[in-house]
């Protein structure tokens, strides 16, 4: 099975014993994303609209980083 560890500085960096992103049999899974802004460290304080943009742009981050668009995404489930 070939692995490839997804890293991007443009999306929050993961805290913890996990990865943004882990591509496998051609697969890429994402790991959670929460509406931290990359830059700051700092969860965004606005609207649940706002948050909702930074937790997508972190993903399309992580998405571009694995060349990647979320018109290859199969399946995601939001909380």
């Amino acid at each position: 099975m070939s692995v490839q560890y997804i890293h991007t500085d443009n999306a929050p960096q993961a805290i913890g014993p996990y990865s943004q992103a882990v591509k496998a049999n051609g697969f890429l899974y994402i790991s959670g994303q929460i509406p931290v802004d990359p830059a700051t460290g700092s969860v965004v304080e606005a609207s649940y609209s706002v948050q909702t943009k930074q937790s997508m742009a972190n993903l399309a981050a992580i998405l571009k980083e694995a060349d990647l668009t979320f018109a290859d995404v199969v399946k995601t489930t939001i909380f």
